[in-house]
């Protein structure tokens, strides 16, 4: 009989009368149940994040950074036990789990570090006579708990990316995974257990989608940091315009391939690039690459070769070490994937490889002349669809990569640094990657979109910065 796990209340392990059931995305057997928190424990949690709020912002930075080192030598000793989770619950083939998994531990060891150096900053403020005599210290604190809300697609380490920036600022944290994906967050509330923290100072919440309004309502959560659509991200903003919301929402990414980009060893090295991140993940990324706009000069060439290579990738068995595409996180996700590279063909696209559908699979698809009002074009298409487009030049290319209600990340494959600079400036995106897929990131540098793919940004001192709010503390009289 499967165990059920329990949920983290402020700190400790608690069960309830509720339970889910996790299956697994690519075949529907049971992977695990786990208990649902009842209301009353929810309020549990929220109260004592709220009354606990300014003992944790008094602890030490080094007591904050020796939990966060404690928790990512424990993540680093369970890797293999974390990947194999993520693959039950969300179907990603265990060579995208383990790098999921390996990640998650440099996140906490990088917020360790940032804890040390988040020390603020001191103004001389005698340069105006009337200030003479006078220093300002400015430094950082919480706003308050955080609410920190994440979704399916990375269920280890987007949760980290909450729970650690919260623990660096000591601001206390309710983490509210996917319903769908709760066993990651879960896992990590045991070695969360393990670390000399405030009681209270943060809980793992597996509730129901439908009840999470409620908890963003809650006027003791200041701070919500939401990573999903950008539909329920405008619904929150909505909602609770008095707080302090970060939004990581989605987009539909593009990569540019300019015709300096034309030796043999650079086409091997675009085509492989786009044709790998186009569809890890099953193209559940928000910067998977989505549109790929190609130089004439380059396009069938390079074209021939992006097809060639999405046709070998093996789409299948995510427990298998050489399966590079897995299933949806569910048929119906597969079933909307489906049903949108159908309108595109209906309107003049040509599906180049792919095209079809078993169950919660869809196979790696290359679609070429795709309607610019077709939603697989102007939408987040979140699954293993990429779509090739000629351009004239670079220009056309920027153009094409800002029209688009998404701004999240672009990619440039280009050898001239002007161009690179160029691109730099002009592009409406958070991030512009050169020489590479616009998928490439660092935990530790600044993640965010502009535009309908969200505000504020991921990255732990960035978004340390963004849980809290600066303080100014003005000395007078000092001999300066």
């Amino acid at each position: 009989m499967t165990t059920a796990h329990p949920f983290w209340l402020a700190g400790k392990a608690a069960t309830s009368g509720n339970l889910e059931n996790v299956t697994h995305p690519g075949d529907g057997s049971l992977v695990a149940q786990y208990h649902v928190p009842t209301k009353e424990q929810v309020d549990q949690a929220v109260s004592a994040a709220w009354n606990v709020r300014q003992e944790f912002q008094r602890t030490t930075a080094a007591q904050r950074a020796e939990a966060l080192m404690h928790i990512s030598k424990r993540l680093s000793e369970r890797v293999e036990e974390i990947a194999q989770l993520i693959l039950e619950e969300n179907g990603k083939p265990i060579m995208w789990a383990r790098a999921e998994a390996g990640r998650a531990t440099t996140v906490f060891r990088w917020a360790a570090e940032e804890v040390r150096r988040f020390s603020g900053e001191i103004q001389r403020l005698d340069t105006e006579a009337a200030a003479a005599g006078r220093m300002a210290i400015i430094r950082r604190f919480p706003h308050g708990p955080v609410l920190g809300i994440s979704p399916f697609n990375f269920p280890m380490n987007l949760v980290a990316h909450k729970v650690a920036p919260a623990i660096a600022v000591g601001a206390p944290i309710i983490v509210k995974p996917a319903p769908s994906t709760p066993l990651s967050a879960l896992l990590l509330g045991e070695i969360l257990a393990e670390v000399d923290l405030p009681q209270g100072s943060w809980s793992i919440l597996p509730i129901a989608n439908a009840d999470a309004p409620a908890l963003v309502a809650d006027p003791r959560l200041p701070v919500v940091s939401f990573t999903g659509s950008d539909k329920v991200g405008y619904e929150i903003q909505k909602a609770v315009p008095n707080k302090h919301i970060t939004l990581e929402l989605g987009g539909n990414a593009a990569a540019i391939v300019n015709d300096d980009w034309n030796s043999e060893a650079d086409l091997t090295w675009a085509a492989t690039r786009i044709a790998t991140f186009a569809n890890y993940q099953a193209g559940q990324s928000c910067i998977s690459v989505q549109r790929v706009l190609i130089h004439e000069n380059l396009y069938d060439q390079l074209t021939a070769k992006i097809v060639e290579m999405v046709a070998g990738l093996k789409n299948g068995d995510p427990r298998d070490d050489k399966t590079v595409v897995g299933p949806l996180i569910n048929e119906a996700a597969a079933i909307r994937v489906e049903e949108w590279v159908n309108e595109a063909v209906a309107g003049g696209a040509k599906v180049l490889t792919g095209g079809k559908r078993s169950g919660s699979f869809y196979e790696p698809t290359v679609l070429a002349k795709v309607p610019t009002d077709a939603k697989v074009s102007c939408n987040e298409i979140f699954g293993p669809v990429m779509m090739v487009n000629k351009i004239s030049s670079f220009e056309q290319g920027i153009a094409l990569v800002n029209d688009s209600i998404f701004g999240l990340q672009a990619g440039v494959f280009t050898h001239d640094i002007q161009k690179a600079f160029h691109a730099h400036r002009e592009l409406e995106v958070g991030g512009v990657i050169v020489g590479d897929v616009p998928t490439f990131r660092s935990d530790q540098m600044p993640y965010g979109g502009v535009k309908a793919s969200g505000v504020g940004k991921e990255g732990l001192r960035y978004a340390m910065q963004d849980f809290t709010h600066e303080r100014i503390l003005v000395l007078s009289g000092i001999d300066l």
